[in-house]
């Protein structure tokens, strides 16, 4: 029987993992709202995915993004000014990521008012980036 997912719960879940609240909700619907096991399946995800983090003008954010879209092992982009994610886009791979470049002017025009922001980077196969 599924446990309700409640705010409190995801927020439960943010605090300790610092996914975003997609994520956490994703994460307890496949465990049928138990938070404990929806912790452990996130943590074993964890595992198999590294977060990298670039700073940039906001100037640079659309050509950066575009060039993480196009490196294809991401699995998620996270736009942040302040620790406060403007946008995240998530991206299968590089090919299904080009969906999302019309939706990238938008980006701009957010971002326009802030004189640096964070990129988030996701990414899956942790090997293929390590030097």
């Amino acid at each position: 029987m599924m446990e309700e997912i409640t705010l409190e719960k995801i927020d439960a879940i943010r605090s300790r993992t610092g996914v975003s609240y997609r994520e956490a909700k994703e994460a307890l619907e496949q465990t049928q709202g138990n938070v404990v096991e929806a912790l452990i399946a996130l943590e074993s995800e964890k595992q198999t995915n590294w977060t990298e983090e670039f700073s940039v003008r906001s100037s640079e954010v659309i050509d950066k993004v575009k060039e993480l879209i196009h490196e294809g092992n991401v699995n998620s982009i996270r736009v942040k000014h302040d620790d406060k994610t403007l946008v995240d886009i998530p991206v299968g791979l590089g090919a299904l990521g080009a969906v999302f470049l019309p939706q990238l002017a938008a980006l701009g025009v957010l971002v326009a008012v802030f004189k640096r922001c964070t990129i988030e980077v996701i990414r899956n196969d942790k090997n293929d980036h390590e030097e």
